[in-house]
């Protein structure tokens, strides 16, 4: 599913126009992004948890060569789904 997907579907849905609607879906995403970027955490809830989370630098390989390529620590974006959202996907 896109969110041109999700855009429609909601459109249906709520009877608004899609155009407001992708305003609207486009702005929630938008703030998630910047909420994660600020280093803040995003609870959605009975649907789930964003967060930041550091990872620490490491040795890889390089799968060509076979040769220690050095990780840089980073900073990754992860999703903890809420008990509902667990329960319905099954």
């Amino acid at each position: 599913m896109t969110k041109k997907d999700i855009v429609l579907k909601v459109a249906e849905r709520t009877a608004i126009k899609q155009q407001d609607v992708k305003k609207i879906v486009q702005g929630t995403l938008d703030c998630i992004v910047e909420s994660l970027s600020a280093g803040e955490t995003v609870e959605l809830r009975n649907f789930g948890v964003f967060k930041v989370k550091s990872r620490r630098g490491r040795i890889g390989r390089n799968p060509r060569t076979g040769q220690q390529v050095p990780v840089a620590p980073k900073k990754v974006a992860v999703f903890k789904p809420g008990l509902i959202m667990k329960k319905d996907v099954r």
